[in-house]
């Protein structure tokens, strides 16, 4: 930009948010508050606890967690080498791998399993769409160092329960066992050799993965290859007694528990560490991002990225898609609106006005004040005042006036029932009448 004297001053370019990370601001940012206020509730009924990991972690935990010749490691990541150190450093893609290495980092389960959940950012290098983005935000709940099929039964139960607290209706739920490494070796090794004699049907991805990721094929999109998929080698005929005896333990508790499910045997996980369980929730009300939450058992992946085996399962949701979904069906989520507004007529009156509504936030209630306009006169036409308490959703103003001041009263005028009755408070008993003005939350 010149400073000469005489010479235009140019137009800074005007900067953007990267495209497919997106801002969220009010008032839609009060759906995301609601619903991880539902998610907080939730955990702590099941008796999970937080965890928060860092955005940015080592290359090597995902390349090793996730697997090398997984879309994500190959083509998805944001990753860079740190000019301070020249460490290769990788913005988070997934979470789950994040909270096993802080796990084991840790020693977390020394002295026993944990339940675990997390809120926050992902990154993908991919192509923006409906429900699908760069920066995109998953809620996830994981469970450590529990063997058992009843904890990959409860986990399911968690996200079921969430749906129900949500509102969210015709999500079906599908399961699947991708067995333990040495029953899906020996049906790798039949499903490539049908995949083989097959060869000319196969797309140019399908033909990629044959020999590095066979399994992903049976996860293909192409109407063209449904049919070489519908006949290829299922795994669930290749588990031996324990992974089935396994898989029936899940599903005896989510029939005891009234949960419907379907097995669907063509039902895999993109990343690599995942045995026995796998399910997702699908709906048919978001095209092709249909799975809201997918999860599964990952007994390895603790060992895999250094730590000492211990069994593990979890799963994470996509809250985009959950809000998505949500909006959808219509389902109504609860504004985030003040109880009161403050109404101040003259700028004389600021100090108690604000003393007052210092005294009810201290009592829990929600209050606005209002702002001096930016024309600088005064603090504005009580019409202009009325107008933008309305527009706050408050369900009372409160007024300010220098009659009512005089007398050590304010005027509580209602907004929301329809009748605009008006009644006096004194000023020196707020805790008397605060609580009749807080929104039930």
């Amino acid at each position: 930009m010149s400073t000469e004297k005489g010479s235009p001053v140019s137009k800074l370019e005007k900067l953007t948010a990267v495209k497919g990370m997106n801002d969220i601001l009010p008032p839609d940012s009060a759906r995301w508050e609601w619903l991880e206020g539902k998610v907080r509730t939730l955990m702590e009924r099941y008796a999970y606890r937080n965890i928060r990991t860092p955005i940015v972690e080592p290359t090597p935990l995902f390349v090793r967690g996730l697997g090398e010749v997984t879309d994500i490691v190959e083509k998805e990541m944001y990753s860079f080498e740190d000019r301070l150190n020249g460490e290769q450093l990788t913005l988070r893609p997934e979470a789950t791998a994040g909270v096993v290495r802080a796990v084991a980092e840790h020693s977390m389960l020394y002295d026993g399993g944990k339940r675990l959940y997390y809120m926050g950012p992902m990154f993908r290098h991919e192509r923006p769409q409906r429900g699908r983005y760069r920066q995109f935000h998953q809620i996830g709940a994981e469970a450590l160092g529990f063997p058992g099929a009843e904890l990959d039964a409860e986990l399911i139960l968690l996200a079921n329960a969430l749906w129900k607290e949500l509102g969210l209706h015709n999500v079906r739920l599908e399961l699947n066992s991708l067995g333990q490494p040495d029953e899906r070796k020996a049906h790798r090794a039949a499903l490539i050799d049908y995949l083989e004699r097959h060869v000319d049907a196969l797309d140019e991805e399908a033909r990629r993965r044959l020999h590095t990721n066979p399994l992903r094929i049976l996860d293909t999109k192409n109407p063209a290859m449904q049919s070489i998929v519908e006949a290829a080698p299922r795994l669930i005929d290749f588990l031996g007694e324990a992974s089935l005896s396994h898989f029936n333990v899940v599903k005896a508790i989510l029939d005891a528990n009234g949960v419907s499910w379907q097995v669907n045997p063509r039902l895999v996980r993109g990343m690599d560490y995942y045995n026995l369980t796998v399910f997702e929730f699908v709906t048919d009300q978001l095209g092709s991002q249909g799975t809201i939450c997918g999860g599964g058992r990952y007994d390895y992946l603790i060992e895999q990225i250094g730590g000492k085996a211990a069994p593990a399962v979890g799963w994470a949701l996509g809250v985009e898609r959950v809000l998505e979904l949500l909006k959808e069906q219509g389902s109504a989520i609860p504004p985030i609106s003040p109880d009161v507004y403050a109404v101040i007529p003259d700028v004389t009156t600021l100090p108690v006005a604000i003393a007052t509504l210092e005294r009810l936030r201290a009592h829990g209630v929600s209050a606005q004040m209002h702002g001096a306009p930016a024309s600088g006169e005064g603090m504005g036409s009580m019409k202009s005042q009325f107008k933008k308490a309305d527009a706050s959703g408050a369900r009372h103003a409160l007024i300010f006036g220098a009659d009512e001041l005089a007398r050590g009263m304010v005027l509580c005028k209602s907004l929301r029932d329809g009748s605009g009755s008006q009644t006096e408070h004194r000023l020196d008993n707020v805790s008397k009448w605060a609580s009749a003005l807080q929104i039930s939350r």
